[in-house]
């Protein structure tokens, strides 16, 4: 199993942070190179993300398109939220959001994601040889778009969908 933890200071409200990091459309946008998609399979397609909501992502990594479906499994409102993987790929997929208000009206976002590949050993190779870096890049890519976001005025269009 590999965990990961990233650290992203916000120049933002941590109510901001919070919801912008449940917004589908700013997980889309901050994932765009994977031509990655929320499809409809009975689960949430737009807006925020709340406790029980289901959404299934359609994106092509390593030249396969993939699936994975992850459901809110904890939320405190605005400190913490957890997203964990219900049917995909991995053996395991567990992703925690935790946010910290820091001075200066700034926000800490910390991300620690568990993921476990498939296959026993073969998927363990995978991991060192290949997947921890992947994903590292797929979350810090993630996060500095929703920083950016964040940042800017932009974040009032991603706080209006769906409302």
């Amino acid at each position: 199993m590999v965990t990961l933890e990233e650290k992203t200071v916000i120049r933002a409200p941590m109510e901001r942070c919070f919801d912008l990091a449940r917004s589908v459309e700013v997980h889309l946008a901050g994932n765009f190179h994977w031509g990655e998609a929320a499809v409809a399979a009975g689960g949430v397609t737009s807006g925020l993300l709340n406790l029980g909501d289901q959404v299934t992502w359609r994106a092509k990594h390593f030249g396969i398109w993939q699936r994975l479906t992850s459901e809110i499994q904890a939320l405190e409102r605005p400190a913490y939220f957890q997203d964990s993987m219900i049917a995909g790929p991995f053996g395991l997929f567990q992703h925690d959001h935790w946010f910290r208000v820091l001075p200066g009206s700034q926000t800490e976002m910390t991300d620690v994601l568990c993921f476990r590949a498939p296959l026993g050993v073969l998927g363990r190779l995978a991991e060192a040889a290949v997947l921890k870096r992947y994903m590292c890049g797929l979350l810090r890519e993630r996060n500095t778009v929703l920083r950016e976001i964040a940042e800017s005025s932009k974040w009032r269009e991603y706080l209006t969908i769906g409302r």
